[in-house]
């Protein structure tokens, strides 16, 4: 008998209305554990090469992982993967929250849909029970009357939903799924490939108790030292008192606040949105399944209060990238995104585009509905935002993301066009910590920031941190040699792993509570294997490397793995004034990558590198 996880996979098939059960056996597990690489196993089984993403051919897949569910804090992640609308290659998007666990306690490790559904369905999991239901009287709705009413016709509050809004339904590249209404799969789309597949939920409810523990006692132990800890850690205890929105004021002080679709880096009313304008919106913390660390955010100015608050990405996103210093504004468009289930991220840069676009007369008044909508206009702001999820006007072009928005414009628009391989970047400014540039480069989904720990908590005595990882010497924030590259491989494998076993960064080290010594013991109460941090980093670079293959077999390569234009110019103000990112040594940095992970010249992995990771059957 498994322990920690239920040896069941639900495979459904949306256009003959059927689903099937895989059951795989431990070595399986103990190969691809959860998350990406369980989804990524299941991507190059059933999508051909050159599918289109929001065709039937897609597969969409809810994954957890081996420890999803256990009730450890933090241990409540799940992935949604499916091949990515913004780039046509991998996509995946994590979400915290209930679903993921009482997915595991419904009785699925994960969900893999394929086809299409020949009319708006939701998927009803019931304990173990099976359910495809009509969804033709929801669609349209927005995330929360949806919730009301499904909770409604099932006749059970206690049930968890991951769903769509008009976004998804309309196929916006830019489409994200909402669970709860406050804990998004933001990026890669993954909403859009939800609504191509007239999917509008999945709704599962679970039998708490239900999962078995290797070793209860040693689990229980190990969760209250993990619990005490949190309560201490200083990062942990910033963390619960002020969420990702002290970020704010961190980056704009660093001098690299992403402002004005990235022309200029500090915004002169950052104060307004850090913590200093939102301690007067704060309505409290919330959290996700059995977490201490309560990072999430309320706010008392928006009428719909389960939506949550802004954090830092949807700050930058909506604030400092637009302009825009009304905090009023930016809480009402983080409200107007899940309601409509819209990706923060993807949404403000695509808003910021427009805005640059309107500036510089590319887009004229009668383009954008009548006047122009530039830079420190909310009200125009708000009103893109619901034209891109309603795929009105402007809006149906920008939902496309900025890269298709910017071809279809024409103009030189593409000049103002900021992404990497198709997806528009997070709000951190690489000039000022050039590991981000690094993970917005290699990242397979395209540009993302969470790739590798940045570096700038590791410099001096932090760097002790890092140790573990081999890694004895301090990165420097601004170096781009081997030094960096070995930095920053051995940290994107710690947050690969991460994403593998369904762990939040905000509880595991290198930089938080739980330490790599711990979290072995706690895979072993869990699920009774012995483990170490060598197996560990061997799981996480099999999941890099699933994902690198997926995107080489549909042709990337080097020529996708570059940063945007405006990071090759030097910051305009602040600290750093002056300082850019030299073309030739980045272009270095990424050949290094690629030597130092036993990949080609291409950035291909090379035989050995398969051998290695137990891939052959993906030469």
């Amino acid at each position: 008998m498994p322990f920690g996880y239920n040896g069941k996979i639900l495979v459904v098939d949306l256009k003959s209305g059927t689903w099937s059960i895989d059951e795989h056996d431990a070595a399986w597990y103990r190969t691809y554990w959860g998350g990406g690489a369980m989804a990524s196993w299941y991507m190059h089984k059933f999508i051909p090469k050159k599918a289109d993403p929001l065709g039937p051919d897609n597969v969409l897949v809810f994954a957890a992982s081996v420890l999803c569910g256990c009730g450890m804090s933090g241990f409540n992640r799940y992935t949604v993967a499916a091949m990515n609308p913004l780039t046509g290659g991998f996509g995946e998007s994590e979400a915290a929250g209930y679903f993921g666990p009482e997915m595991k306690l419904a009785g699925y490790d994960a969900v893999v849909f394929r086809g299409r559904s020949p009319r708006p369905v939701y998927l009803w999991v019931n304990r173990g029970q099976v359910e495809i239901r009509d969804a033709g009287s929801f669609w349209g709705m927005e995330n929360a009357p949806f919730l009301d009413a499904v909770r409604e016709e099932l006749g059970d509050k206690k049930i968890r939903i991951a769903s769509i809004g008009p976004a998804g339904e309309k196929m916006s590249r830019l489409a994200c799924i909402i669970n709860e209404l406050a804990h998004a799969n933001g990026r890669s789309g993954m909403g859009a490939v939800m609504g191509s597949k007239n999917l509008k939920a999945v709704i599962v409810r679970g039998e708490e108790g239900s999962l078995k523990l290797a070793n209860p006692e040693a689990f229980k132990e190990l969760n209250l030292w993990h619990r005490k800890r949190i309560g201490e850690h200083m990062p942990n205890v910033g963390m619960r008192k002020f969420g990702t929105v002290q970020h704010m004021m961190a980056q704009q002080n660093s001098g690299i606040l992403p402002t004005r679709n990235w022309k200029d880096c500090q915004f002169e009313d950052a104060a307004k949105l850090g913590w200093e304008g939102y301690e007067k919106v704060f309505d409290g913390n919330h959290t996700c399944y059995k977490c201490t660390v309560a990072c999430k955010r309320r706010v008392k100015n928006v009428g719909e209060k389960r939506y949550g608050g802004p954090e830092y990405e949807t700050l930058a996103a909506l604030g400092s990238m637009c302009g825009v210093g009304d905090l009023d504004a930016v809480c009402r468009g983080h409200e107007i995104c899940n309601a409509m289930g819209l990706d923060t991220v993807g949404a403000g840069a695509a808003v910021a585009f427009a805005m640059e676009l309107a500036e510089r007369g590319i887009l004229a008044p009668e383009d954008m509905g009548g006047r122009a909508i530039t830079f420190g206009d909310g009200a125009g702001m708000l009103e893109l935002l619901d034209k891109i999820a309603r795929r009105e006007g402007i809006g149906d072009v920008l939902a496309e993301g900025v890269k298709r928005a910017a071809e279809m414009i024409g103009k030189g628009s593409e000049e103002y066009a900021f992404h990497v391989k198709g997806q528009e970047p997070a709000f951190h400014d690489p000039r000022g910590k050039t590991g981000v540039g690094l993970g917005f480069a290699l990242s397979p989904t395209g540009a993302d920031h969470i790739e590798a720990p940045h570096e700038v908590p590791f410099q001096g005595e932090g760097v002790k941190l890092v140790n573990p990882l081999g890694i004895i010497t301090p990165p420097k924030p601004l170096d781009n040699g081997p030094d960096k590259v070995r930095y920053f491989i051995a940290g994107e494998k710690t947050w690969a792993l991460n994403n593998t076993l369904g762990i939040c960064n905000f509880v595991v080290a290198p930089l938080f509570a739980l330490t790599y010594t711990k979290l072995c013991e706690v895979i072993q109460a869990v699920t009774g294997w012995s483990t170490s941090l060598h197996e560990l980093m061997i799981v996480a670079e099999r999941s890099m490397v699933l994902a690198r293959m997926f995107n080489v077999r549909e042709g990337m390569d080097r020529k996708d793995d570059r940063l945007f234009r405006r990071m090759f110019e030097p910051l305009p103000e602040g600290p750093l004034k002056g300082t850019t990112i030299d073309p030739a040594e980045f272009q270095g940095a990424v050949d290094m990558y690629y030597a130092m992970m036993n990949w080609d010249e291409n950035g291909i992995p090379r035989a050995g590198a398969l051998y290695n990771l137990s891939l052959d059957w993906l030469g």
